[in-house]
């Protein structure tokens, strides 16, 4: 766990999401796992669970390169602006089960996009 600070910042933020948890959440909406993230930027995945959960703090190249692959500034995950969505691009995690979707026949894939419909009509209605 990493020390506490002796020193009284001026610029702490009550409540506010510690990087560990700006890092996993930015993470999630880009649609990467642990692996595929620790591997991008050259780590391992035991490491970048360590940054996420706080028991280490990220080095600044660790940083540098997790904003490079995340497509997020450095302020963003040290909070210091708020952090942007990406909407540019579908989610990993869409995109990859849309590529399963699209291997399947023609029968199963409209039996799946008509359950799709179906639950996404349910969620507008509800």
């Amino acid at each position: 766990m990493p020390q506490k600070s002796k020193y009284r910042l001026k610029t702490r933020i009550p409540n506010a999401e510690s990087i560990g948890e700006r890092i996993a959440g930015i993470r999630k909406e880009r649609g990467f796992t642990q692996t595929e993230l620790a591997e991008k930027i050259g780590i391992t995945q035991v490491l970048l669970s360590s940054y996420e959960r706080n028991r280490l703090r990220p080095p600044y190249e660790i940083i540098i390169s997790l904003s490079q692959a995340l497509d997020a500034t450095a302020d963003e995950l040290l909070g210091l602006k708020q952090r942007q969505t990406v909407m540019k691009k579908p989610s990993l995690k869409i995109l990859r089960r849309l590529n399963r979707i699209e291997q399947l026949p023609a029968s199963q894939q409209r039996v799946i996009l008509q359950t799709i419909d179906n639950f996404l009509k349910g969620v507008e209605a509800g």
